[in-house]
């Protein structure tokens, strides 16, 4: 009976282990395939970063900031280069007036009050700039200067507006 026992013991703790063994298996194939899914989006991620990276660096190429020629210009001039963003921005969104079209977009608004929205600075004197009245936008063209007497002088050398479908 003794003996028995000890079989049936011995045979329940072999299946016992034979189960938390196979169990354990499904588990640490399940991580590392979770794992390897986790380093391969992790490649993809950092690749796709890599592209972005470099695109930015495209894109900021003709601007303000990334422009050591424009910098040296302003910095000459006895302006602060980190400021003239700035000023620059202000003094074109500023002219958006409440009932008025904006004087540097040479469209009148047919469907509203032109105005313009958002504009790149690309150096030391020119800006591109998108303009629109809700239903029509364009691109504007800007020249821009500063003179000794730091009175900034705009002007719009060229313009296109968009056919509406």
């Amino acid at each position: 009976m003794r003996s028995k026992i000890f079989l049936y013991l011995f045979i329940f703790t072999l299946m016992f282990t034979i189960f938390i063994y196979v169990n354990d298996k499904k588990i640490l194939d399940s991580q590392n395939a979770t794992i390897e899914s986790l380093e391969e989006k992790l490649e993809e991620s950092q690749l796709q970063n890599q592209g972005l990276t470099q695109s930015n660096m495209e894109h900021s190429y003709f601007s303000l900031e990334n422009n050591e020629q424009a910098i040296s210009y302003f910095e000459e001039q006895g302006i602060d280069p980190e400021t003239i963003e700035n000023t620059l921005k202000e003094a074109i969104i500023s002219r958006n007036q409440a009932n008025e079209d904006n004087e540097l977009v040479p469209f009148a608004g047919m469907n509203g009050i032109m105005r313009i929205n958002k504009m790149k600075i690309l150096n030391h004197k020119w800006i591109l700039a998108d303009f629109t009245d809700g239903t029509y936008w364009g691109e504007l063209f800007i020249t821009y200067e500063i003179d000794e007497d730091n009175n900034l002088n705009l002007n719009t050398e060229k313009s296109f507006l968009y056919p509406v479908d």
